[in-house]
């Protein structure tokens, strides 16, 4: 089965740079979105209707922010919308779906870079978030945890690791609690297979920063230890350009969903 993961930075500007055309070539069987900005009844969901999807969305309340959603051809068996964290589901932050014996979650992690009081909040986001993880493993093993994570792990994963020391996104603290969530049973699978160097996944609108490649990797798919023998293939779409962000794709051998 083949999951994409991908912040549109904005799904109606995403469709108007061609992304239901994209849609149509038929990247995956879930496509989990975030940063979406938009609520169901301001998007045309009716062309993803058309191809073959049903369509799930957890929009912030606060209008143009935030937000997630998953379209998919594989009907799931539950739908949760949020975590049960008050600031975090008004910000529309967590989907998960049940596809038989496993859960995806699909994610938008805060960014700090507004300043020390967001900064704050995702730390103590990313603590909820690991606890709910740890819970929720006791009785579905077989997490698929996908989305903007608003972190870069390792020097690997950013193209100037020591200008970028104090920046939002490759604080210490972040990579540590990054360090945390890989230790406690969780497999990068772009790593899996994938690692060479210059792999991003965001680049900052300044400086001509795509073209030149200087980039983040910031976007995950990541499964538990248990799921680590159905992975397939991973990969990073770097040219898909609806967004600051690119899609990056997981898939796992038949049986999996």
């Amino acid at each position: 089965m083949r999951i994409v993961s991908y912040n549109v930075n904005g799904l109606r500007s995403a469709m108007s740079k061609g992304f239901v055309e994209w849609l149509q070539t038929d990247p995956g069987d879930i496509i989990c979105l975030q940063e979406i900005k938009a609520q169901k009844d301001n998007v045309d969901f009716r062309q993803f209707d058309q191809l073959g999807y049903e369509h799930y969305w957890y929009p912030a309340q606060k209008k143009g922010y935030s937000g997630v959603a998953v379209l998919t051809k594989i009907k799931p068996d539950h739908v949760q919308y949020g975590n049960g964290f008050m600031q975090s589901d008004t910000e529309g932050r967590f989907i998960r779906l049940d596809f038989k014996d496993v859960t995806l979650i699909n994610t938008y992690i805060p960014s700090g870079t507004s300043g020390d009081e967001r900064q704050t909040y995702k730390y103590q986001w990313l603590d909820e978030f690991y606890g709910y993880l740890n819970t929720l493993r006791a009785t579905r093993p077989n997490l698929v945890v996908c989305g903007d994570y608003n972190i870069c792990h390792k020097p690997i994963d950013i193209h100037d690791p020591v200008g970028n020391k104090k920046s939002s996104g490759f604080l210490p603290d972040e990579r540590t609690w990054m360090d945390k969530f890989f230790e406690s049973g969780f497999v990068d699978t772009f790593r899996h297979f994938n690692p060479d160097p210059h792999q991003y996944s965001w680049w900052s609108l300044r400086a001509n920063s795509r073209n030149n490649n200087k980039g983040w990797r910031i976007d995950y798919i990541n499964v538990s230890a248990p799921l680590q023998a159905r992975l397939k293939k991973a990969a990073i779409w770097q040219e898909v350009k609806h967004s600051d962000h690119c899609p990056v794709y997981l898939e796992l051998t038949p049986g999996s969903l």
